[in-house]
């Protein structure tokens, strides 16, 4: 017996271990940009297009201070609507995957807990469900550290990533992270080189319409995005739009499309057919411009404060003039 909890200690502690052991530490991440974050050096995935290859990767992050506030409210619409609530995790969200129907979640209430509880049986069942509901923190975690791998144990290991990075970042660093990180097209990655490429301009100068477009290629970037079947884009962009402007409108999560990000439910009528999608043409026709109701920028004056500037980034990026502080 005391060999066998000799070793089982010591099991613990090297699963331990491996939870915890990633490199850089999030410490890292609240001064520094990623020079390359796991997903950026995996091999591009089909459909990657030879341009794209030709073209080599695009991505040079920027402070949350360059970004239009557009963006920061068209991501949280569209991946995380509690991103402001949660601490990593979304509890009422994985709950609601599993068929829970109130909008909170408190063990401490017994109505509460019993009906969480009368539905895990449905877990491994409704394991897509539960893929989908995870947080921009977790998503940000797999990015930096991990694989698209969905086994159980990657699974936990974001988990406890998540954790680590809202402990250590807080939510500005994390959306801040994100949206420089995210991947929106063959081989682009952040919201500056999408919003360049696709639109022709800064993503400080993104309107709310071309937010929503962006923020509408996810979860699935390289099956539509402004140049490629961009008409999966355009149903959530009209759905992420609305929401910005007030209307009680409700933007399905991820699990509720297909795995090529179509409508899984064929009630929804709104989107075309997968065979029409190839014939549309791009998104964005020229007319549209941004804002033009929106301030201009002005310059903080503190550019040489900022994080150190990843390899093959131009300087000027990383502490450019930024739009006045929002709610941020």
């Amino acid at each position: 017996m005391r060999r066998f909890l000799k070793w089982l200690a010591i099991g613990a502690a090297v699963f331990a271990a491996w939870l915890l052991a990633v490199w850089p530490p999030p410490y890292w991440y609240r001064t520094h940009w990623p020079r390359e974050t796991a997903f950026m050096s995996r091999p591009l995935p089909i459909p990657a297009t030879a341009k794209a290859l030709a073209r080599g990767r695009l991505y040079h992050p920027v402070p949350l201070d360059s970004i239009a506030p557009a963006m920061r409210d068209a991501a949280m619409i569209g991946e995380d609507d509690r991103f402001m609530l949660h601490s990593g995790i979304d509890y009422v969200a994985l709950a609601q995957a599993l068929g829970y129907t109130r909008q909170t979640f408190d063990w401490r209430n017994p109505r509460e807990r019993r009906e969480l509880l009368g539905l895990l049986p449905a877990a491994w069942k409704n394991r897509d469900r539960l893929r989908g509901a995870s947080t921009i923190t977790q998503q940000l975690a797999k990015n930096l550290y991990l694989s698209p791998s969905r086994n159980p144990l990657r699974k936990l290991k974001e988990a406890v990533i998540a954790w680590r990075l809202e402990a250590v970042l807080g939510k500005r660093r994390i959306m801040e992270l994100y949206l420089n990180t995210v991947e929106l097209g063959d081989n682009v990655w952040g919201v500056d080189a999408a919003s360049e490429l696709y639109f022709g301009h800064r993503a400080r100068s993104l309107s709310d319409e071309e937010a929503a477009a962006l923020a509408g290629t996810l979860p699935f970037p390289l099956y539509s995005n402004p140049d490629r079947r961009p008409g999966r884009m355009h149903w959530r962009q009209d759905l992420i739009l609305r929401r910005m402007h007030g209307e009680q409108v409700e933007v399905p999560r991820p699990e509720e499309e297909g795995a090529s990000g179509l409508p899984a439910d064929s009630a929804v009528t709104t989107i075309p057919d997968s065979t029409a999608l190839d014939s549309l043409v791009p998104v964005m026709p020229d007319s549209l411009t941004p804002d033009s109701s929106r301030s201009p920028p002005s310059a903080r004056g503190d550019t040489a404060s900022g994080p150190p500037t990843p390899a093959g980034t131009d300087s000027t990026r990383a502490g450019e003039a930024a739009p006045p502080e929002d709610r941020w």
